[in-house]
């Protein structure tokens, strides 16, 4: 995609507007830090603990969320978001810690850890993560449904009070890894099984996928556990797409995920033991069946979504009676992502003891790439115009009232 990005015979103003609004939602992370900053707001204690051990582990020390750095000290995670079960964090690996670490441990000393150059300096992974996440949004969804759903898509979530909060937020727990490489897993699948009509020799051919797909797997996977169950939707999406080549399609998944192994292990500075003993413990599924029958996890998850993007409130309603109403709507394109939405808001209300957002987060993408489908296969018909204005209001809307909301937290 980079590459891509990067020929000059690519750059033209789809590009330059994707990249304006790319600097607007980093110029909105960038507004919250500093007012945080001013405010004496700071990351939380948990925070703190990550880059200490982070730190640890890139001096050449203990491995970050092993038995190695908690030790006696294991307890202290339970009052925070970070589970521990046998002295080892149950839901992260210590690609957590590691990122959390990775500024810090190349900051000039000249910096101030508590000004708000320092707070910007240890947010940049995050905010690089988000910038990227945006960026992976709007180059998929405008391969699917051109400009336009490339557009809408990228609107709703450089206007998300959640893509900001993730980012920026003195409260947040540093998930945007993990919906990346979610979105990553994903979409590179599916790529990739596209490609298998192709009188080509696959395997060789798709190198740079597979790696690609790897390094989705050991972002998704090293932030939170349990979003390695994509893996198993990424092998089922494949084998949708392209049915005809069942042995390509084993051989390039089975590689990739080799890759993500090998990338999990070195978080682990490769320490086998570790390793193994870490995936045997690790919270693979966090799933409480239970949780869908109280009315409260619906209305739990039906606040995060209002106030993680108050766009969808009218947005996701209409592209879902249009779907569901217009067949034209019903296809490949716009099922996968709401699919994915689906499952993702499942898992959102079934993990109840997580104390993390890693499952919404995830899920608002996909989200956003399914009202950008509808949408833009809406702007195609004979009301195109009408839809057009209408979507143009609440999109701008959505857009001046995340500015002000912003605007007056100084």
């Amino acid at each position: 995609m980079i590459r891509r990005l990067l020929d000059s015979d690519s750059i033209g103003r789809p590009q330059f507007i994707a990249g304006a609004l790319l600097l607007v939602y980093l110029g909105q992370c960038l507004w919250l830090i500093r007012v945080q900053t001013q405010h004496g707001i700071l990351p939380t204690p948990d925070h703190a603990l990550c880059i200490y051990e982070g730190l640890e582990q890139w001096k050449g020390g203990a491995v970050a969320g092993t038995p190695q750095a908690l030790g006696a000290d294991a307890s202290a995670g339970r009052e925070g978001h970070l589970r521990i079960r046998d002295s080892y964090d149950a839901d992260r690996s210590p690609f957590y810690y590691l990122v959390a670490a990775a500024p810090v441990l190349v900051m000039p000393k000249a910096i101030q850890a508590d000004s708000t150059l320092g707070q910007i300096w240890t947010a940049t992974p995050y905010l690089f993560f988000g910038v990227m996440l945006g960026a992976s949004l709007w180059y998929v969804s405008r391969r699917l449904y051109g400009n336009a759903g490339g557009y809408i898509a990228l609107m709703l979530y450089c206007f998300s009070p959640a893509m900001i909060l993730e980012v920026a937020g003195a409260d947040s727990l540093g998930e945007m890894s993990g919906a990346w490489g979610a979105f990553g897993i994903i979409f590179t699948a599916i790529a990739v099984a596209h490609t298998l009509y192709a009188p080509r020799e696959i395997v060789l051919w798709n190198w740079r996928r597979i790696l690609l797909l790897g390094l989705s797997v050991a972002l998704a996977a090293g932030t939170q556990f349990s979003l390695a169950i994509l893996v198993l939707i990424s092998l089922a999406l494949m084998f949708w797409v392209a049915p005809v080549r069942p042995g390509a399609i084993l051989a390039i998944w089975g590689a990739a995920i080799g890759v993500g192994i090998v990338l999990l292990l070195a978080f682990y500075s490769f320490h086998l033991a570790l390793f193994g003993q870490a995936m045997l413990g690790a919270r693979w599924v966090d799933f409480h069946p239970g949780a869908l029958r109280m009315l409260a996890a619906y209305k739990q998850t039906l606040k995060a979504m209002v106030t993680g993007c108050p766009a969808l409130m009218l947005a996701l309603p209409a592209a879902l009676i249009t779907y569901f109403a217009w067949r034209r709507a019903r296809y490949f394109g716009n099922t996968a992502p709401l699919l994915l939405g689906c499952f993702f808001l499942i898992l959102t209300m079934g993990a109840a003891n997580f104390r993390g957002q890693g499952f919404l987060l995830a899920m608002l993408p996909f989200t956003f790439v399914f009202v950008a489908g509808v949408f833009a296969d809406l702007l195609e018909t004979n009301r195109g115009a009408l839809v057009g204005a209408g979507l143009c209001g609440l999109l701008g809307a959505a857009a001046l009232w995340n500015v002000v909301q912003l605007a007056r937290l100084k």
